[in-house]
């Protein structure tokens, strides 16, 4: 065959499929650090923020596993209860964990600053409004209505543990594509501030926006990401921009507050026929 027809869309965003803790709410993401931190204390080990950051957007029980395969984790595990951990000692800490959780989850359920002024720009926009998370659906239900007391209340919630696996597995996004009835994948934008969130929105063909600020990569409170000196600020900055671009994103921000003009560009590469 000499010809082979393409389908080229050329329309409007129609929805924008958002994080939470880090992207919409809770500053430096720190309520499941400071979850996961008190876990290991209660079992005798001593873990540091950077042990539980680098998982930061794995489903929960995926989180914990890759804590404890940390070889210095691994190691004082071993030397305290004198095996690795098995599935079920995985099971007991997890469990632990989402009790633990639902204590601490009300204390870190503020609105990141602009978030209100952004959803009155998407909704202005006529933009659905999704979102997915690492928390299951037990620790949102903690966290979705003390959001919605503060004004925050997006179309679709969709759990890790309501699909057959969290990121950086595509499922989450499907079923808030489902649940918003929004198609097609190009017509949507994944914004989120940790490396699965970006490779999960790659694998369901979504535009990516990475968060920087407000995010887990760096890991601050917004009085400590004000307290930085600007040169300091800048290097980190850059640092995190460029996992972030290296993961695949096609654009990052400081923060939620920075996403209209993205949204303004992508709408115009489609118009142009482009695609993520």
């Amino acid at each position: 065959m000499d010809f082979v027809f393409q389908r080229t869309y050329r329309g409007p965003i129609r929805a924008v499929i958002l994080d939470w803790a880090g992207t919409t709410i809770d500053f430096g993401s720190f309520a499941p650090v400071a979850v996961f931190i008190r876990l290991f204390e209660q079992q005798g080990i001593s873990i540091s923020q950077e042990d539980v950051r680098r998982g930061m957007g794995l489903m929960k029980k995926d989180h914990l596993r890759l804590i404890l395969n940390r070889p210095a984790v691994a190691e004082a595990w071993r030397q305290l209860k004198g095996s690795p951990p098995s599935e079920a000692d995985i099971d007991r800490l997890f469990a632990e964990f989402a009790a633990l959780q639902v204590e601490i989850l009300r204390k870190y359920t503020l609105p990141i600053r602009g978030l209100g002024e952004i959803i009155a720009d998407l909704r202005q926009r006529r933009l659905k409004i999704g979102s997915t998370t690492g928390y299951t659906r037990a620790m949102m239900d903690i966290v979705q209505p003390e959001a919605e007391k503060r004004g925050y209340a997006p179309d679709a919630l969709v759990c890790p543990d309501e699909v057959p696996a969290g990121r950086p597995y595509p499922w989450m996004i499907y079923q808030n594509l489902i649940q918003l009835q929004t198609y097609p994948a190009e017509a949507v934008v994944k914004v989120g501030d940790t490396l699965p969130d970006i490779e999960a929105g790659l694998n369901a063909g979504l535009w990516t926006v990475g968060v920087v600020l407000s995010g887990n990569l760096l890991g601050l409170s917004e009085a400590e990401v004000a307290a930085l000196p600007a040169k300091e600020l800048d290097t980190k900055r850059e640092n995190i921009a460029k996992q972030l671009y290296q993961s695949g994103a096609h654009y990052v921000i400081d923060g939620i507050w920075d996403l209209p003009p993205v949204l303004d560009d992508i709408q115009t590469r489609l118009s142009h026929g482009e695609r993520p």
